[in-house]
């Protein structure tokens, strides 16, 4: 039993002097580790940073109707939307309304709508706005109406739509309203 204890209490006092070794009481900052250059990671896709705040569909018994909202980026880079489906119609287009001789028309947005870095991009009636030709079906109050957007960059945005009675800015979304 003697040779166990006096083992144990060597090793006691080896552990004990390790710990007082080089200790002077203050904390000594520990060596610069060098380490592996960080990985650069792909940025992020267009559509992660992508969303739209109070989106809607105009309520409409048939034919043509429009979804609005505002589409807002919250990356570093402008994000462009060069298109869109629904399954509430087999032809979608990205709307702008212009002047042309004093008459207000839409028109297809050529390059489609480019919401800036940081910033936001208003889909309303009278404006940009996403075109739904010859809808399939009635789009009641309330109805919820899908939609994918497709971003430059190739990625894809959905979101879904509420169906909203709305008389306001005295637009027609009926057949040659459209003329550009």
């Amino acid at each position: 039993m003697s040779s166990r204890i006096a083992s144990s209490l060597l090793a006691l006092a080896t552990a004990a002097a390790l710990v007082s070794c080089g200790s002077s009481g203050t904390p000594t900052a520990a060596a610069p580790v060098a380490s592996a250059p960080a990985e650069t990671t792909p940025a992020a896709p267009a559509a992660a940073a992508l969303s739209i705040t109070d989106p809607w569909v105009k309520t409409a018994k048939e034919g043509m109707t429009a979804a609005f909202g505002t589409l807002v980026n919250n990356s570093g880079a402008d994000i462009t939307v060069v298109s869109g489906t629904s399954p509430l119609s087999p032809m979608i287009e990205l709307h702008e309304v212009v002047d042309k001789d004093g008459k207000m028309v839409m028109r297809p947005k050529q390059g489609g709508f480019v919401v800036p870095a940081g910033g936001s991009h208003e889909l309303a009636p009278g404006g940009d706005h996403i075109m739904i030709m010859d809808a399939e079906q009635a789009v009641e109050p309330g109805a919820e109406i899908p939609f994918t957007l497709t971003l430059a960059d190739g990625g894809t945005f959905e979101f879904t739509a509420i169906g909203k009675d709305f008389a306001g800015a005295k637009e027609d979304y009926q057949p040659g309203s459209h003329n550009g």
